[in-house]
């Protein structure tokens, strides 16, 4: 038996097909929408629309843009010798969101994963040797997650570039500020003594 009107009905079952979204999140949103002003619900429609019609991956880095190259790989003040390597755009933006880092990005889009059957040729990866094979890049940034996926990335691109004499380096991991020792695991605090430097 169905307490609610098809239309809201087929709303909710819509939101609930989002990852993290259960039915009393979907019900919420529904009524939210139903709620609202109708130019919300047509605002709404129309960037859910945009987004599948006008978003595109940038043929240079692979990031999500309206337009190609995207505002990264055409702002001209950035190092051009300088990639970081992330797994996806997300990534790129939390990095961007520091402010510090000036040179360009290599969205893989994924991560090698022998277990889920994901491999080389399965991520943005032959696309980024095709980048370095141009001579500009004079170092590449890993930043990959630290997991067994990320760490398997991590140690394949590196095998793969280290013979095109590429300055590869990592991203450094380690115990995050205002962090008490004693309560760190013991893999993370391995990870800071290994990466400790000098003062």
């Amino acid at each position: 038996m169905t307490y609610y009107a098809e239309p809201i009905n087929r709303l909710i079952k819509e939101f609930t097909r989002l990852p993290g979204v259960g039915e009393k999140t979907a019900s919420r949103f529904t009524f939210y929408v139903l709620n609202a002003h109708k130019e919300y619900a047509e605002t709404l429609a129309k960037s859910l629309i945009d987004i599948k019609d006008k978003i595109l991956l940038c043929s240079r880095c692979f990031s999500l843009s309206d337009r190609n190259p995207c505002q990264i790989c055409s702002d001209t003040t950035r190092k051009d010798d300088i990639v970081c390597v992330v797994e996806n755009v997300r990534v790129m933006v939390a990095i961007e969101k520091m402010g510090g880092f000036k040179g360009r990005y290599h969205i893989l889009h994924g991560v090698l994963s022998p277990l889920k059957g994901i491999g080389p040729d399965d991520i943005k990866l032959n696309e980024l040797i095709d980048r370095i094979k141009q001579g500009v890049i004079k170092e590449v940034i890993l930043a990959t997650d630290s997991d067994i996926d990320g760490e398997t990335t991590t140690l394949y691109i590196t095998r793969l570039l280290k013979p095109m004499h590429i300055k590869v380096t990592r991203i450094a991991t380690g115990i995050p500020v205002g962090s008490d020792i004693e309560y760190i695991d013991s893999a993370t605090l391995g990870r800071a003594i290994e990466g400790r430097r000098e003062l």
